[in-house]
C-alpha cells in the first residue's frame, strides 16, 4: 500500500522558478525551496551561492501520488528546465544551478530513469539530456524570504523568469500551454 503523501526533490536551476509550476497544483500539498546535495549543514543563500557548499538549489514537494503520481511531476519537471545544459540554468552559470532528480527509493529512481530516456529517445533536443538521477540527501529549507517568492514578489519573479531566458526556452520547445 501506498503512503498517504510522498517526497520528491527537484534541482532546476533557480529554486524561484521552479515552485510556481507544481504550486496549488490538484494532490500538491506543499512545495518548499531550499538546498540538497551538499557538505554543509544548514547551509545559507550565500554560501550555496559561493559554489562551496556542494549544494543545488531545488525544491521539495510533499505530493499525494494518488491524485497526482511521481511519473506527472517528472514530466512537469522536464519542462522547466534545460536538461541538456551542464553548467547551470540560462543565465544562472555554477554548480548550485545545475539540474537534477533526486530519488527518495527505488520505484522514484527507475521511474526518473525511464522518463530521461524517453526525452532523449523523443528528439526534442539535439543535444544530450545530461541532468544526473542521483539519490535523495538532507534537505535544508531555504530563508523564508524564498518561500514562495513568486507570490510574494510577482513583479521581480516575471521580470527574472523573462530575463533569465527560461520564460522563451519553456515556450520554444514545450509551447504555451506550459509555460508557468
Amino acid at each position: 500500500m501506498e503512503k498517504a503523501t510522498q517526497l520528491a526533490t527537484f534541482a532546476g536551476g533557480c529554486f524561484w522558478c521552479m515552485v510556481k509550476p507544481f504550486d496549488e497544483q490538484p494532490g500538491i500539498i506543499s512545495v518548499i525551496s531550499g538546498y540538497t546535495g551538499g557538505t554543509v549543514e544548514n547551509p545559507t543563500y550565500q554560501q550555496v551561492c559561493s559554489d562551496t557548499t556542494g549544494h543545488y538549489e531545488a525544491v521539495q514537494i510533499n505530493y499525494d501520488p494518488s491524485i497526482f503520481p511521481y511519473e506527472k511531476l517528472l514530466e512537469l519537471f522536464w519542462q522547466q528546465i534545460d536538461p541538456t545544459d551542464p553548467g547551470g540554468q540560462f543565465y544562472d552559470r555554477g554548480h548550485s544551478y545545475q539540474t537534477a532528480v533526486f530519488y527518495h527509493d527505488e520505484q522514484q529512481k527507475r521511474l526518473a530513469e525511464e522518463s530521461k530516456q524517453r526525452l532523449q529517445d523523443s528528439g526534442r533536443f539535439i543535444k544530450p539530456i545530461v541532468t544526473p538521477i542521483l539519490p535523495a540527501q538532507t534537505f535544508y529549507p531555504a530563508e523564508e524570504y524564498h518561500q514562495g517568492y513568486y507570490k510574494k514578489n510577482r513583479v521581480h519573479y516575471e521580470s527574472y523568469h523573462v530575463g533569465s531566458g527560461r520564460a522563451g526556452f519553456i515556450q520554444k520547445h514545450w509551447g504555451e500551454e506550459n509555460e508557468k
